[in-house]
């Protein structure tokens, strides 16, 4: 069984390599809806996660835990490990810190549900990302890696406390918002449980990604902007019981649930995006991802 640590997990398959991968689940035929269901747990202090998923080829289950919001800062807040099986024998395969595994999988989900979006044209993609923190930093090396060679990308980080990034800007500036308005994507990846933009803030053609809420009650996009949208998310079902962007727009009568566009759809072309909209790329994360990412790695040369 092999073993691979944070920094082998990071080192042995890119971001633009992950995003290809998942895309190419989604194309051969498998469909989220199919996945098994994520677990979380509440423990004496903290929380635990669990991934389970399953493919013709390959099975595997990750295990992380989660601080409390009180926890000693020192301490890494996502922490575990991902147990790959061999899908003939059932055998163990490999080890993979959980915790690089999620860093490396979840902006890779983020961009591969609008890859096409991105790439298309030869000018300047503009990024304002909402977020410092490694999600906001792991998208923007996604976009770069996707990108390389292909176009340019300039990023805005935006966030309230300072941040030693380049092109940062102070949240609620006039510079934020300038940078959100010129914006051909906007990420946002925060704790936020209030909407960060809405309709007015966004440009008509933008694509915006909101990945950082998890809960039905809190959302980084308000309800009419999700209204006026082609909305994608990786399952509806799942979307219904965990993004709260998605929830609250339905629940405020700015979004019929009929409107939701599954990842699966968009990725193999079944549906269409009307190009006169804005895009959401609504995502909470699932099992299956963890698991593709994981065989990537473990078959990366």
């Amino acid at each position: 069984m092999e073993f691979f640590s944070h920094d082998d997990v990071l080192a042995r398959l890119s971001p633009a390599a992950a995003v290809d991968a998942l895309r190419a689940a989604l194309k051969a035929g498998f469909d989220p809806a199919t996945d098994l269901q994520r677990e979380k747990v509440a423990l004496q202090r903290g929380q635990m996660h669990i991934m389970p998923s399953s493919l013709p080829r390959v099975s595997g289950i990750k295990v992380l835990t989660l601080q409390p919001e009180d926890h000693d800062p020192s301490l890494p807040l996502i922490q575990g490990q991902y147990l790959l099986f061999d899908g003939a024998t059932l055998a163990p395969a490999a080890v993979l810190d959980g915790a690089a595994l999620t860093a490396l999988r979840t902006p890779a989900v983020s961009i591969a549900g609008v890859k096409p979006l991105l790439t298309r044209g030869e000018g300047e993609l503009k990024v304002a990302i909402f977020g410092t923190g490694a999600q906001g930093v792991g998208h923007a090396e996604t976009i770069a890696s996707v990108l390389n060679g292909v176009r340019a990308a300039r990023f805005s980080y935006i966030s309230r406390r300072p941040a030693d990034l380049p092109g940062w800007v102070q949240a609620g500036s006039s510079e934020a918002q300038n940078a959100v308005a010129e914006a051909d994507l906007v990420v946002c990846a925060t704790t936020s449980s209030s909407p960060l933009i809405s309709l007015a803030d966004v440009r008509p053609d933008a694509v915006v990604i909101a990945v950082g809420s998890h809960t039905v009650n809190a959302r980084e996009v308000a309800s009419d902007l999700m209204g006026a949208a082609n909305v994608i998310v990786e399952d509806i079902e799942v979307a219904l019981r965990e993004a709260g962007d998605v929830v609250l727009a339905i629940e405020e009568g700015a979004l019929p649930q009929s409107a939701l566009l599954p990842m699966k759809d968009v990725v193999t072309g079944a549906v269409a995006l009307d190009p006169a909209r804005p895009t959401v790329f609504k995502t909470v994360g699932m099992p299956w991802e963890d698991l593709v990412v994981a065989d990537a790695v473990v078959g990366a040369r």
